[in-house]
């Protein structure tokens, strides 16, 4: 013990950038696991659609109108934050929020969550993911 003290008391700096390193790997892993319970890929989409997943596009009407994922519902992310009435009645059902870059559905999804939506999740990446996956729109 005394030589271990004496080994930290002599390399104040290298025990000091061990300890940094150590907390940022511990953040960076439960920010993972984090994101990584609410965002699915272009391909876990498709399996949860299948099974009749609700999806909701959170982007402006317009930007719905140039193309969106087949039977998906515009439903704009200030009307997720109020609570839209469309998205009210489907607690039991799995909701995929989906957006242009994937950062306004993760915050959709995220809302859905604490709303009480347990199975809510959120494409990574949007539809700029969907479309690299080749996967298609309708307009």
């Amino acid at each position: 013990m005394a030589q271990l003290v004496e080994f930290v008391s002599n390399h104040v700096w290298l025990v000091a950038g061990l300890l940094a390193a150590s907390a940022a790997v511990m953040f960076y892993e439960l920010r993972l696991r984090s994101h990584g319970a609410t965002h699915v890929t272009a391909a876990d989409a498709v399996r949860l659609i299948n099974k009749g997943a609700l999806v909701i596009d959170v982007r402006k009407p317009e930007e719905f109108e140039n193309g969106h994922i087949v039977n998906a519902r515009n439903v704009p992310f200030e009307r997720v934050q109020q609570g839209d009435d469309a998205i009210k009645k489907q607690k039991n059902k799995i909701l995929l929020a989906v957006c242009g870059d994937g950062a306004s559905s993760g915050r959709a999804a995220g809302q859905l969550r604490k709303a009480g939506y347990e199975n809510a999740f959120s494409l990574k990446g949007g539809l700029t993911g969907w479309r690299a996956d080749n996967l298609p729109l309708v307009k």
